[in-house]
């Protein structure tokens, strides 16, 4: 299939918080991501941390580490993600469950899909989804 390598995803979104360790909790509690792996530095900062959903990964670390990305990060702005989930009623029911700020209830898409939207503790946007984008540029 076009675009994975063995299987897997070829793109994953990185982003940086403040407060990643906040940021992990959020995301595995509200949104249902599986921590695979958190590198904590001696500070306690996350220098790097991998959650799945499905078949993707994000990959996070914390703010203010110095490192290379870090430092090409400063003053970015927000980023948003989109991740498939299998029901989107149950996905938005967990969110909300978890008083994440919903930003779109679950809405059907003139284009198939059903999704919703939600910001997280750091202004990120995430959307969760039906749709899946057709890899075969055929």
């Amino acid at each position: 299939m076009a675009g994975t390598s063995g299987g897997r995803p070829s793109v994953y979104p990185t982003l940086l918080y403040a407060d990643a360790k906040a940021a992990i909790k959020q995301l595995t509690e509200a949104f249902g991501f599986t921590a695979l792996v958190v590198y904590e530095g001696e500070d306690g900062s996350v220098g790097h941390a991998e959650l799945a959903q499905g078949n993707g990964v994000v990959m996070l670390g914390s703010k203010g580490t110095g490192s290379a990305f870090d430092k090409a990060m400063k003053g970015a702005g927000t980023m948003g993600v989109y991740v498939v989930v299998e029901d989107v009623e149950a996905h938005h029911r967990r969110a909300v469950e978890q008083g994440v700020e919903i930003l779109m209830p679950p809405t059907d898409q003139d284009y198939g899909s059903r999704d919703y939207m939600a910001r997280d503790r750091e202004g990120n946007v995430w959307s969760f989804g039906t749709y899946t984008p057709d890899m075969d540029p055929r």
